[in-house]
């Protein structure tokens, strides 16, 4: 490789880092204590106690009513969970696992001889070049991909959720 196509190749990898934006963001703010999903307005709330901190509008699952009872039914659980893992890789920007399913959305879905599913998460979207419209997931809360940069940085795991029909 002659020196010409060294340089060319050097400038070319600074240009495209320089272009290239950061997915992880850093919060350094009051700690988020509680998120708060209340599906039928559609709303998150990342809590510090009792005082909202932010709040974004979310999509849900293709079939937002009623909880989770079922694999592939397309609803979004109701419930308390945990925020229990992260995902820095999702084909969804970012994601932030929610402990879905317990130990009674266990039990529910046995008792009608089916899986409950899980793999529920709070997550980007599905295109970064197309904005999502209505509820589309497969039963996990969607934001956009800004948002979801700012939620991943804010919420630790183990952070308790609620999701309220």
């Amino acid at each position: 490789m002659n020196r010409r196509q060294l340089i060319l190749g050097g400038t070319a990898l600074v240009s495209l880092g320089a272009c290239s934006q950061n997915k992880f963001k850093r919060y350094s703010g009051p700690e988020v204590t509680y998120v708060v999903i209340n599906k039928g307005e559609r709303r998150m709330h990342l809590l510090h106690h009792d005082k909202a901190l932010e709040s974004y509008n979310v999509m849900l699952g293709f079939a937002p009513e009623g909880h989770k009872a079922i694999e592939g039914d397309g609803r979004t659980p109701e419930g308390l969970y945990r925020i229990d893992r992260r995902n820095p890789n999702s084909r969804f920007h970012l994601s932030l696992g929610i402990s879905y399913p317990n130990e009674t959305d266990i039990a529910t879905a046995l008792a009608l001889g089916q899986k409950p599913g899980g793999d529920i998460f709070i997550h980007g979207q599905k295109s970064p070049l197309k904005k999502d419209k209505g509820d589309w997931t497969w039963g996990c809360i969607a934001v956009n991909n800004k948002q979801i940069e700012r939620i991943y940085a804010m919420v630790r795991d183990g952070t308790p959720i609620s999701i309220n029909p």
